[in-house]
């Protein structure tokens, strides 16, 4: 049985200004954007595999309109993966295994890398932090209304999370070091976007 039916939440920032340009198809602020993506999975399985409580972590270099595609990305996988559970989520993140994940690899033009690395990954009460070994750390937080509820993105012409809405945030600080790959960049105050997912194939 080859597919997927997996459900956990998601941390993204990037160098753009907030709410995210990308999500609606717009140009990233300043032409091209410096982000991470990263999917946490709090239950499921993919190819028969469990995945329940790994991470994968996406950090990417978008060298204009995010449609577009053309990536750069290194692969960050969870260092507490077995082989064979690493191997179930790249199949699912390359689009191999079909549904919503496969609407998203097409945009992937590079992959500089692939790691094995410790992640900790955390949000309580929509407030979130992410470090991906010494490669990445990320703080982050929604957006709300005057009641404190978080502010959604729906119905928009991009998605990292297709078929669920987005919180979207702000990232106090977001950091990514990887100088090999010419990705290294610092930032404070940009976008951010949390949200939960379900993904089946």
């Amino acid at each position: 049985m080859m597919g997927y039916n997996v459900e956990g939440r998601l941390l993204e920032a990037c160098s753009c200004g907030g709410p995210c340009p990308c999500w609606v198809g717009d140009d990233p602020d300043g032409g091209t954007c410096d982000a991470v993506v990263c999917y946490h999975y709090d239950k499921g399985e993919i190819n028969g595999v469990g995945v329940t409580g790994l991470t994968l972590a996406l950090v990417a270099h978008i060298p204009g309109n995010v449609l577009k595609g053309n990536w750069k990305v290194a692969a960050h996988v969870d260092s507490k993966a077995t082989p064979q559970q690493k191997e179930a989520i790249l199949a699912a993140h390359t689009g191999q295994l079909g549904g919503p994940l496969a609407e998203l690899s097409p945009l992937i033009g590079q992959v500089v890398g692939v790691y094995d690395v410790p992640i900790d990954f955390n949000i309580v009460e929509g407030k979130g932090t992410l470090r991906i070994g010494e490669a990445v750390s990320a703080e982050m937080q929604p957006y709300t209304d005057a009641q404190g509820r978080p502010t959604k993105l729906v119905d928009t012409i991009f998605s990292t999370i297709p078929g669920s809405p987005a919180f979207v945030g702000k990232a106090m600080n977001f950091r990514v070091n990887l100088p090999a790959h010419d990705m290294a960049w610092e930032f404070s105050g940009r976008n951010a976007v949390l949200g939960n997912f379900k993904f089946e194939a």
